[in-house]
């Protein structure tokens, strides 16, 4: 028998059960095991502190774990109310309302992360190995193993790091909510009600949210056994870069979780039944008039959000304002030879950069919290002129930083100049495209781009400028420029 010292000095005291299929991917032995949502956390550990060991991890980025952390939310809940409807019992309109708010979609699932026990031979073969045991059914068929991992079996995370900080950020919010009652307030972002008091019926959806986390909701990892450090770079290397990235446009057509791209589906293709594509003729002759999808969910990212991308998109932001975009789309159809065969070649209006312009105005004129003073009709005049514009090719306002001054003054361009930025002192891209054959080709950088377009479009509907805060025809009180959020806008 050993004695107490041997035990302490093996470290495996407090050992744990764990059911685990035995498997050997690519002829070396691994397990495949469910975890409890909450216990993986304890259990594992990744090697991206210098200080703590061996680095075999990228730097955690904080921004991608709270995307997860919403998404790992919203599937609690989910299993919540999964649950709920297996044990035949009424679901709230809580579960309902709280899932929208976050943001709804049909399936929730996460992908296996991958761990790596380092204190232990190849395989976990030896003395100094796991300890296991086989379990069989009555007819003597293997259906598991049941290893015991100690507290010095730690699951080094290979794979799945942000996963796993998502998944402490996610379990914290439940905890605080739980706790306190309320929403947390600064800093928080996994909810936007911050700091609200939370409801009695709301309290039920996180308390259950939090049972599912601790008990049948669980994460799936594939646990290596033995690989040293070197292994660990070569395994998170192959996993992360040998996939094929999937196309952004195929992408976005798969996914029914954000509410702009339902807003893409129901209302623009549906209801005004533009023609949306997963991909983008490059010679202008062969256009079919359909916008490719990652184009279009970028426009309404901007109008919607004033953002480069959907990402964090709410029902309860996104929903109040889609009436609004919905109107400024309708007067874009009517723009002559939208949509049309080859309608690159005929208007301006078909090129994604211009779109972005008009929805630009779009977010300046109605969800700016530093919008006009009367927003409400310059917004209705934009939208009138929208389809009389001229958004030919020969318009010379795009041209208007290829002229000179006189060329400027004869085309009656000379205005324009008191909308468009001032450059003293900034050295900023001035660039837009070129206008050859009688087309005009804006440019690839679109976020350089779009701001100046949109200067010229509010310059040649009488809107005001962003730059001073001049009307067309005099002063406007109350206009304040925006800040940008991106230092690409910044500098225009």
């Amino acid at each position: 028998m050993d004695t107490l010292d041997a035990l302490v000095d093996a470290g495996d005291v407090n050992e744990t059960p764990f059911n685990v299929f035995i498997g050997h991917n690519l002829g070396h032995r691994v397990f495949t095991m469910s975890v409890p949502f909450r216990k993986f956390y304890d259990i594992s550990d990744v090697a991206n502190d210098r200080e703590a060991g061996p680095v075999a991890q990228r730097p955690l980025d904080a921004n991608h774990a709270k995307k997860l952390a919403v998404y790992m939310v919203k599937g609690l809940v989910s299993a919540a109310k999964m649950r709920r409807l297996v044990l035949g019992k009424d679901v709230p309109d809580d579960f309902d309302a709280i899932l929208r708010q976050l943001g709804d979609q049909p399936y929730f699932s996460l992908q296996p992360l991958v761990c790596n026990v380092r204190n232990v031979p190849p395989g976990a073969n030896g003395p100094n190995g796991i300890r296991g045991m086989r379990l069989e059914t009555v007819a003597g068929e293997t259906a598991a193993f049941k290893v015991f991992l100690s507290e010095r079996h730690i699951l080094w995370v290979v794979d799945g790091q942000h996963r796993r900080h998502a998944a402490d950020m996610g379990l914290s919010f439940l905890e605080v909510v739980r706790q306190t009652g309320r929403y947390p307030g600064k800093g928080a972002v996994l909810f936007i009600d911050k700091g609200r008091q939370v409801t009695e019926g709301e309290m039920v959806v996180w308390n259950e949210a939090w049972e599912a986390a601790r008990s049948y909701a669980t994460l799936t990892v594939e646990v290596h056994l033995g690989l040293t450090v070197e292994q660990e770079r070569q395994l998170f290397h192959d996993l992360n870069r040998l996939g094929k990235k999937v196309d952004a446009s195929l992408a976005l057509q798969f996914d029914s979780s954000n509410p702009i791209t339902h807003f893409i589906k129901r209302s623009l293709v549906g209801d005004l039944g533009i023609h949306v594509s997963d991909t983008e003729a490059k010679d202008w002759s062969e256009d079919t008039g359909a916008l490719v999808l990652k184009d279009v969910v970028a426009i309404n990212a901007i109008a919607f959000l004033n953002k480069g991308n959907i990402a964090g998109a709410t029902p309860a932001v996104v929903e109040p304002r889609e009436p609004t975009i919905l109107d400024l789309w309708s007067r874009i159809v009517e723009i002559p030879e939208f949509g049309a065969e080859r309608a690159k070649e005929k208007t301006t209006a078909a090129q994604p950069v211009v779109l972005k312009a008009l929805a630009k105005i779009a977010y300046d004129l109605n969800f700016s919290n530093r919008k006009p003073i009367d927003a409400d009709v310059l917004w209705t005049r934009f939208l009138e002129a929208l389809p009389e514009m001229d958004f030919s090719h020969n318009n010379p306002m795009w041209r208007y930083f290829a002229m000179t001054d006189t060329e400027r003054e004869e085309a009656g361009l000379a205005t324009l100049a008191d909308f468009l930025p001032d450059d003293r002192g900034i050295i900023a891209n001035r660039d837009i495209g070129g206008f050859q054959g009688g087309l005009m080709r804006f440019g690839a950088k679109h976020n350089d781009i779009f701001p100046i377009l949109s200067d010229m479009i509010r310059w040649k509907v009488g809107l005001p400028s962003r730059r001073d805060g001049q009307h067309a025809g005099g002063p406007l009180a109350g206009f304040v420029l925006e800040i940008p959020e991106t230092m690409a806008q910044f500098k225009n």
